[in-house]
């Protein structure tokens, strides 16, 4: 395969997988080799929840994400959510609404039509999801999880033109199925602040992924039963060392899946899975940086 690694190498691109897993020199601006994030808060009853057991066991969490989509929430529980996340000096990312589970087509809902993921379907879908944008900014929030590729780029658009704030931030989830260098390349590219590969991705492909790209990865501790249910605690600390800047996304283990209604009760449980995860670093890699509050 040596033309083909060669070819990769002149575009800057790692030849392959990174077996040897060499250090990321790579950070967050504030210095931090890694943040917290706990998804699938869906709401502000059960954040209020999961900050309060945050503050009582002393922990250290920098995002908070919502995963059934803003058009699942009132302007009223938005603006609370805002407030909390000002006040507990966290990110709010609230998740683009509309997505191919909830549209009309029965395709997703097939064995083959899965593959479709949460994209959207039809210029329509497009201009909802755009909606979707204008009012979180407008209600105070600048962050969002992204589900489609071509929605990524014309979010892009209306930041760099001036139609949403310059500060907005797009994450792009999981269910978009990426988890390669080339990938995660083309999503920078087109305006993703944050990239989340697929769930399973192992050490040596995250490490070849941060090869190609500067932007934070956002990678998972552990998965809801519906996404396997796996827990990759002692992958962490090799996590941090090859993959830095990384949003360690902790806590889903307690969800049966991603749009899981998270109860109280299960917010704390999210919380003691970050105390879990921070206990391994402190353990196995006590010298890598944590972002501050």
């Amino acid at each position: 395969m040596m033309k083909s690694k060669a070819f990769l190498t002149k575009l800057g691109l790692p030849a392959g997988d990174a077996y040897d897993l060499p250090d990321s020199e790579k950070r967050f601006d504030d210095g931090g080799q890694y943040r917290f994030e706990v998804p699938g808060i869906q709401g502000p009853g059960t954040m209020k929840a999961l900050l309060d057991e945050v503050d009582r066991l002393e922990l250290l969490i920098h995002r908070v994400t919502q995963t059934k989509g803003i058009i699942m929430l009132s302007d009223q529980e938005i603006t609370e959510m805002v407030g909390m996340a000002a006040d507990g000096n966290v990110e709010l990312v609230l998740a683009i609404g509309p997505r191919a589970t909830t549209d009309t087509s029965a395709s997703v809902n097939t064995p083959e039509g899965q593959r479709m993921g949460y994209r959207l379907r039809g210029q329509d879908q497009i201009a909802r999801a755009m909606e979707e944008v204008y009012r979180g900014v407008g209600l105070g929030c600048h962050s969002f999880l992204v589900y489609d590729e071509g929605s990524l780029w014309v979010f892009n658009e209306m930041r760099n033109k001036g139609e949403i704030p310059a500060i907005c931030h797009f994450k792009v989830s999981a269910h978009t199925g990426h988890g390669n260098p080339c990938s995660a390349r083309l999503l920078a590219g087109i305006g993703a602040n944050s990239f989340n590969p697929v769930r399973d991705i192992q050490l040596q492909m995250m490490s070849a992924i941060r090869q190609a790209v500067d932007i934070p990865l956002d990678l998972h501790t552990e998965n809801p039963a519906s996404t396997g249910g796996f827990i990759r605690h002692y992958e962490v600390p090799e996590m941090i060392r090859v993959a830095a800047p990384i949003y360690l996304k902790t806590g889903g283990s307690v969800a049966k899946s991603h749009s899981w209604n998270t109860s109280d009760s299960d917010a704390k449980q999210r919380a003691k899975q970050v105390h879990l995860v921070q206990r391994m670093i402190d353990e196995y890699y006590p010298e890598a940086s944590n972002s501050p509050k």
